[in-house]
């Protein structure tokens, strides 16, 4: 069950595709949703190198809280016509605490909603570092939201990225609220070859199927082709509402690196993509 969402509500940005989504999701499932905005209090190492006056860094620092306030009020004003049960707020962080804090948060809930992170982040976006955080850090899943988004959520057809593995496992049980509102579940797997890894599709399938879900399994055998790629393109193809994908990366020094499929539904998905690890 789906009780409790947060949403990060990202700042300097002119659409509300994420706060329209995530309401959707809450209304859908009848649950509370907070959302939480962030403004950076860490100055630019460029600003302190040039000896800027201290007036400067106080305008810095202030327009960065006037854009966490829109973001929130943005949100209170949505939350309000939808009629839903909701409360937001803003906190003064730097980048990583408040990727570190948006997670320690997020923990307390059953789903956080966060807008996908643009193709070529800049070092001051926080979008690529909230995902990270919610997806690695939490043990909850997170549901990454495209800009392009339109309307709120649909679930005619979800589709289940399936590679066998630890993460995907959580995934599907994760989404399971999801996946048992939708009319159909296609079960897609990405092999080198036909019947390759047919024994664990057939396993996941049958759990399912116990499941009381409309389900289908389609192998598909692309050995020259990223697994990403296809999985993306299968889901255009087939006008999945809804991707459902483990998300994989490893620590080195205390900083996730991605994992590839990871990676690239992060960045080029034209769908919402609910991701556990």
């Amino acid at each position: 069950m789906l009780k409790d969402i947060l949403v990060h509500l990202a700042t300097g940005i002119e659409d509300d595709a994420t706060i329209d989504y995530a309401i959707s999701v809450a209304f859908a499932f009848d649950a509370h949703l907070a959302g939480a905005a962030f403004s950076n209090d860490e100055v630019p190492a460029a600003l302190l190198a040039n000896g800027v006056p201290p007036l400067w860094i106080d305008e810095y620092r202030q327009q960065s809280q006037d854009a966490a306030k829109s973001a929130v009020a943005r949100f209170e004003a949505a939350v309000r016509r939808a009629g839903i049960s909701a409360h937001a707020g803003w906190l003064p962080e730097s980048l990583t605490g408040a990727a570190n804090l948006f997670a320690r948060m997020a923990r307390r809930f059953d789903l956080s909603v966060v807008r996908q992170a643009q193709a070529h982040a800049g070092p001051s976006d926080l979008a690529p570092l909230i995902i990270e955080a919610a997806l690695f850090q939490t043990g909850r899943p997170v549901l990454v939201v495209p800009p392009a988004q339109k309307g709120g959520i649909r679930l005619d057809r979800v589709m289940i990225g399936w590679d066998g593995s630890a993460s995907a496992t959580r995934a599907i049980a994760d989404a399971m609220p999801f996946l048992q509102r939708a009319k159909v579940v296609d079960l897609v797997m990405v092999v080198e070859r036909v019947g390759g890894e047919k024994a664990a599709g057939a396993d996941i399938f049958e759990h399912l199927a116990r499941h009381r879900l409309a389900v289908e399994l389609k192998e598909i055998v692309a050995p020259q082709v990223k697994p990403a790629k296809v999985l993306l393109s299968h889901a255009t193809e087939t006008g999945a509402d809804l991707l459902v994908l483990g998300g994989y990366g490893h620590s080195r020094l205390r900083e996730f690196v991605l994992g590839g499929v990871t990676r690239s539904v992060l960045a080029a998905s034209t769908i919402p993509a609910l991701m556990s690890h």
